[in-house]
């Protein structure tokens, strides 16, 4: 069993700057158990944060990108069919409860209100997960916790947690750090100067102003690490900024030149 935990465990402390009391706040939140809720837009960092308390909790995590296509059986587990016969396959929710790892619901939205019904049993005193198919009444390991992330940026009727899934759950939200913060992990995650980093992050800034003016999301802090890493590489200032910054983000020929304008303002 240490075999297939020590698997899931972040070897090396990842690279976090805190912003506020998020990390003392999910240390306490920890010490109960109190499942929770990231909130945040793409790319600001809740799957850092995740990864660096993991580490910082000596627990080992369970990532689950959900998508439309995730059923419950995906997440809680099913019979597989084999030479032998039949045999029960954990899914990585039944896992995580089962070995006492944190599990971390990656943007649960994209998922189907029906699947996310199954985590109710284990985000209330019971902490259980009923495995139906198997008869059997899983109770969560005293050190299990669940994490859920997503984007309110992009909830809508159709999209959303029901009121009966977030009231079970402590939130925490984040944001795109401040100037000089995220130029220092821009800085150190791509390696570049301070200088190209801060330019890096005016350029962020001035997409996110057009968040809901022509773009539906702005410039993210992931996109700038893919951006730092290009320049890295030797890739031009204004070539990595076209490639990971503005093109991926919109299709419209108007905001492109309006954000390549910006570009060729900073570089």
């Amino acid at each position: 069993m240490s075999d297939l935990l020590d698997q899931y465990r972040i070897p090396t402390e990842p690279y976090y700057r805190s912003v506020a009391d998020e990390v003392s706040l999910f240390e306490a939140a920890y010490s109960v158990r109190m499942p929770m809720m990231l909130k945040g837009p793409t790319g600001c960092g809740k799957t850092r944060f995740v990864e660096y308390m993991a580490y910082r909790l000596n627990r080992p995590l369970i990532t689950v990108a959900c998508n439309e296509d995730m059923t419950a059986s995906d997440l809680v587990g099913r019979f597989l069919l084999d030479r032998d016969g039949t045999r029960w396959q954990d899914g990585p929710l039944a896992t995580a409860a089962r070995l006492g790892a944190i599990c971390y619901l990656d943007e649960v939205v994209e998922a189907r209100q029906d699947t996310t019904v199954v985590i109710h049993p284990l985000t209330d005193n019971r902490r259980v997960l009923p495995l139906e198919k198997k008869g059997e009444l899983l109770k969560a390991h005293p050190d299990f916790q669940l994490v859920i992330s997503y984007n309110p940026g992009y909830q809508s009727l159709m999209k959303d947690l029901k009121q009966s899934t977030k009231q079970r759950f402590g939130a925490l939200d984040f944001n795109y750090p401040e100037h000089d913060i995220e130029r220092d992990i821009v800085a150190h995650e791509t390696g570049v100067t301070t200088e190209i980093a801060d330019k890096l992050v005016a350029i962020a800034e001035r997409a996110r102003n057009l968040k809901g003016h022509g773009l539906d999301e702005g410039i993210s802090t992931r996109m700038l690490v893919y951006a730092g890493n290009l320049i890295a590489k030797g890739v031009s200032a204004h070539n990595a900024c076209r490639v990971a910054l503005v093109r991926p983000i919109t299709d419209d020929p108007d905001m492109r030149d309006a954000l390549d304008a910006a570009v060729t303002t900073f570089f």
